[in-house]
């Protein structure tokens, strides 16, 4: 969704709410890609507070389809996010902030998707569980172990101490 900026930058406006939501249903971030289960409205305070200079505020979620790092099983994982930026259109502005700002504004237009999509990118946790002591997959047959056991041999033993069984084995023999 794009929002016009040149009504508040003109002088028409000082302040102004919208009513927005995410338009995309994935979330790709170049490496992996999220299915995006919720994805409310929220509204989007934008203020003028300097002739070329603006705030925008809100804050909102969405909801992602992402999959547990130990059975890979979907987990539904909201992300908080809360947008408070000051955009500043004049020319003096330093190149640091207007490559950050370049990533949503383009002209007088405000991209909602960029926006959020950033926001929420930063917010991802680092690690997602579906419950605290999920039990993950069978390093032998790939099973989920949350739902029983497969009956492998996962007794692994260092290959350091491999020399130690076989002096074992060999006194069982005798």
């Amino acid at each position: 969704m794009l929002i016009d900026l040149r009504e508040l930058l003109s002088g028409s406006q000082d302040e102004k709410t919208f009513s927005v939501s995410v338009d995309f249903d994935k979330f790709d971030d170049g490496v992996t890609a999220y299915n995006i289960s919720d994805k409310p409205l929220f509204d989007l305070y934008i203020k003028k507070i300097d002739k070329n200079k603006i705030s925008i505020k809100g804050n909102s979620s969405v909801t992602l389809e992402i999959p547990c790092d130990r059975c890979l099983e979907p987990v539904d994982t909201v992300i908080d996010f809360a947008i408070d930026d000051i955009v500043d259109f004049n020319d003096g502005a330093s190149e640091d902030e207007a490559k950050e700002e370049k990533d949503y504004i383009d002209g007088y237009n405000l991209d909602v998707d960029k926006l959020v999509f950033g926001e929420t990118l930063i917010s991802i946790p680092g690690k997602t569980l579906c419950k605290e002591d999920c039990k993950g997959l069978c390093l032998i047959c790939g099973a989920n172990l949350n739902e029983g056991e497969c009956g492998c041999d996962r007794d692994v033993l260092d290959p350091r101490m491999s020399v130690f069984k076989d002096i074992l084995n060999n006194f069982k023999e005798v």
